[in-house]
């Protein structure tokens, strides 16, 4: 269906099913395949299929989130250039709920149990960052962004060496996290204050350890 096609009701139960999906981890579709299914299967000892599955849960929780801050930040900006790019990049963070989904599936794991508060916080959080303009709302995008691209260099070298197929997903959402921060700068995000990058990074530093074990 043609988007500009689309009633005020229509766009309602499109937003609501995907805040339903991404607050349950659940999205209803990804749009580029799973990077790890081409990648050929290795066999996992019991302590490696636990760790990678923690991991994948973490950046699965990780993804809630995103997708969290990144509807916030669309529904309440004032350009629309910036709505549209907050809108793709949304889109694109679906893929990585999905791949990171049916990875922990595959290892016989399961998501976080705490996945609406992640998604509560981070929506409350965007809407805050959304309050001061959207200088500042870009600027929140870009460290989250960067933030996120060093947490995925660790599972990169933290992951197993045979996992394979989870280091392939993170390897692309990694690329993919990256591209969002250049383009968030490059649309004219404010440089955020240093208290708040260290709050930042702590609150996800909380998440993070919480979402590796519950």
């Amino acid at each position: 269906m043609n988007p500009r096609n689309l009633t005020p009701l229509d766009r309602a139960i499109i937003g609501l099913d995907r805040t339903l999906g991404a607050a349950f981890g659940r999205p209803s579709h990804s749009i580029n395949e799973n990077p790890g299914r081409a990648v050929p299967g290795s066999r996992l000892t019991a302590g490696e299929r636990a760790h990678a599955a923690g991991l994948m849960r973490v950046n699965h929780a990780g993804e809630v989130a995103a997708q969290a801050l990144y509807q916030a930040h669309a529904l309440w900006a004032r350009d629309q250039d910036t709505h549209r790019a907050m809108e793709q990049a949304a889109r694109e963070e679906e893929d990585h709920l999905a791949w990171c989904a049916e990875r922990l599936e595959t290892l016989g794991s399961r998501p976080s149990l705490l996945q609406p508060l992640w998604y509560a916080g981070s929506f409350a959080i965007g809407s805050l960052a959304s309050l001061f303009g959207d200088r500042w709302e870009l600027g929140f995008v870009a460290e989250t962004e960067r933030q996120v691209v060093r947490h995925l260099e660790s599972h990169l070298e933290e992951l197993p060496k045979a996992d394979a197929a989870s280091r392939a997903i993170v390897s692309r959402m990694r690329d993919d996290e990256s591209r969002h921060a250049t383009q968030a700068t490059q649309s004219g995000a404010a440089e955020l204050p240093e208290v708040v990058r260290r709050l930042m990074a702590l609150a996800a530093k909380i998440m993070t350890t919480t979402a590796y074990r519950i």
